[in-house]
């Protein structure tokens, strides 16, 4: 029963990323994102340019918690869903204070983040 929920989550998860919009994304990112990221550079977090498929705490010169640099996680679509909902749940001691509720808001940013290519530094 417990698999079939959480495959059920999953599969939920993963339709609201494919709804995800790049445009919106990018005016969310700006919005829900800005204060402390940038695509190009490192400021109170780390940029965001080549996110997808980069190991997480690993943006050179950049001073992350332990927790998250030794976390072993690659991002992809569904865990920058899982972190961006609640980064403590997902990687406990790291030090992002912020959560995003909002799914499509998720979605959105992600569908965003997903056109960065690590060429942009």
């Amino acid at each position: 029963m417990r698999s079939a929920l959480v495959l059920a989550a999953a599969l939920a998860a993963a339709s609201a990323w494919a709804d995800g919009d790049a445009q919106r994304g990018r005016l969310a990112y700006e919005a829900r994102c800005g204060g402390c990221h940038s695509v190009d550079a490192d400021r109170i977090g780390p940029r965001h340019a080549g996110i997808v498929g980069r190991r997480a705490g690993s943006v050179p010169g950049f001073a992350y918690s332990d927790a998250l640099r030794s976390s072993g996680l690659v991002w992809d679509a569904a865990l920058l869903d899982r972190w961006l909902a609640n980064p403590e749940a997902l990687v406990p001691g790291q030090r992002m204070g912020y959560r995003l509720a909002d799914a499509q808001e998720r979605a959105d940013i992600i569908a965003y983040l997903a056109t960065l290519g690590s060429g942009r530094h």
